[in-house]
């Protein structure tokens, strides 16, 4: 059983890594907050088989998707764990970029902030 004193913060954390995602998510279909094509590194194009807009609509569906897992308490860990590694992913797409690297040491940190939510959530 966790400490009393751990459930506020994981809660709050798990919160706002489940509806953080799903926001984002959401705004790749719309670009209301930012045009979100320009983050995705040459790299990624180019592997990509489908245009960058459609692939950043994948990538909305996921990010739903886990911030879904985090809201819903069965699966929040499991969530925070996808949540983690998929901050991980778009640090490390933003490094491949050679741009944004402060927007990739954030996702980098809200990723490692991620994957301690999953181990308070296994307590």
């Amino acid at each position: 059983m966790r400490a009393k004193n751990l459930d506020r913060p994981a809660e709050i954390m798990r919160w706002t890594y489940g509806l953080v995602p799903i926001a984002a998510g959401a705004d790749k279909f719309t670009n209301l907050l930012v045009d979100w094509d320009k983050y995705l590194s040459p790299l990624a194009r180019r592997l990509s088989p489908v245009r960058p807009r459609t692939f950043m609509r994948a990538v909305g569906l996921v990010e739903i998707a886990a911030g879904a897992l985090l809201l819903y308490p069965r699966t929040a860990r499991v969530g925070a764990y996808v949540v983690g590694g998929w901050l991980g992913a778009i640090a490390l797409n933003l490094v491949l970029k050679r741009a944004n690297y402060d927007v990739a040491v954030r996702d980098a940190v809200m990723g490692v902030s991620a994957l301690a939510l999953a181990r308070l959530l296994s307590k």
